[in-house]
């Protein structure tokens, strides 16, 4: 009797099958709102890459149907919560598959979607339309909106201005798996792009439901730079990989937070709003140090957070 596995921000459902001692999961992704062959596409290319991910032993695509081998139940965020002193270790190896899946990658990278200008700031747009006016009822003035459009500029040019790699695009606590072997379970990985070499990094280190002190994210950070090698340094040094991680950070906080308000109006699912002010204080944490974000982070601390009611 299949029971369900796991719940999910999209209209995805996932329900665990048991069949002669060994366990299944069965994907339902009704097509008129999902579309399963980005999930079939990147599953066999992250296979081709040895990284630990779902592998499809089924699929009825037309019909949104497919039996996929299951990663087990214990998402990164469970065992960090239970045991925050396997950070290092569990954070070690997510960086170690990450840097696999930048460097293989590369030979799938060009024929993933892009993460270009256009997606970039429709993203941004999430925050403004559906946390600031749907949720908030804020109104910008005209200053507003032109001091608004002036960081998305900034955030936009340090998006497109990174090297470009192979990007998973939900690389958090609840998308990784603990593994027997110590290497993590890779999942949610459908809406993958070329796009910024930081943005998964920022995904994991800036977590929406979880937060680490910034001077170890700031440490967790450094290792993967120093691990890039080379060709990279040359490229990119230290300040400027920090201004490049950083200011990712804040175009994917923004989004996630207008996404969460989303989910609640759109899709019913008002539990999310409880991750906003989480999310939210990293570009609080962060954006003293960049002076074009100055509205952004004034509207933020002045407005946002203290009219914030949550879930």
């Amino acid at each position: 009797m299949p029971v369900p596995a796991s719940g999910d921000a999209s209209f995805r459902r996932y329900f665990r099958l048991q069949k002669g001692g060994e366990s299944f999961i069965a994907m339902d992704a009704p097509p008129p709102q999902e579309n399963c062959l980005p999930f079939v596409r990147v599953a066999r290319y992250l296979e081709a890459m040895q990284l630990q991910a779902p592998r499809i032993i089924e699929a009825d695509v037309e019909n949104g149907f497919l039996l996929l081998t299951d990663m087990g139940s214990e998402q990164y965020l469970d065992r960090l919560q239970r045991d925050p002193d396997s950070a290092d270790a569990l954070y070690g190896a997510a960086i170690d598959a990450l840097l696999r899946m930048q460097r293989r990658g590369a030979a799938y990278q060009s024929i993933l979607p892009p993460y270009d200008e256009e997606l970039l700031r429709f993203e941004l747009t999430l925050f403004h339309d559906w946390l600031c006016g749907t949720h908030l009822n804020i109104e910008f003035s005209d200053d507003d909106e032109r001091a608004w459009q002036a960081c998305c500029d900034v955030l936009v040019e340090n998006a497109l201005g990174q090297p470009q790699v192979f990007v998973h695009r939900d690389y958090h606590s609840r998308n990784l798996m603990v593994m027997d072997d110590g290497t993590p379970g890779i999942l949610d990985f459908q809406d993958a792009v070329e796009g910024p070499f930081t943005y998964d990094l920022v995904s994991l280190l800036k977590d929406c439901y979880i937060h680490w002190p910034a001077e170890r994210v700031r440490l967790w950070a450094l290792d993967y730079y120093r691990r890039l090698g080379e060709k990279i340094h040359r490229q990119v040094n230290e300040q400027r990989f920090i201004r490049y991680f950083e200011l990712m950070g804040v175009q994917r906080e923004l989004k996630a937070a207008g996404i969460f308000c989303r989910l609640n109006y759109r899709d019913g699912k008002r539990a999310y709003l409880g991750d906003v002010p989480r999310t939210l204080d990293y570009i609080v944490e962060t954006g003293p140090r960049y002076a074009e974000l100055d509205f952004v982070v004034r509207l933020i601390k002045e407005k946002v957070l203290p009219a914030w009611d949550g879930p």
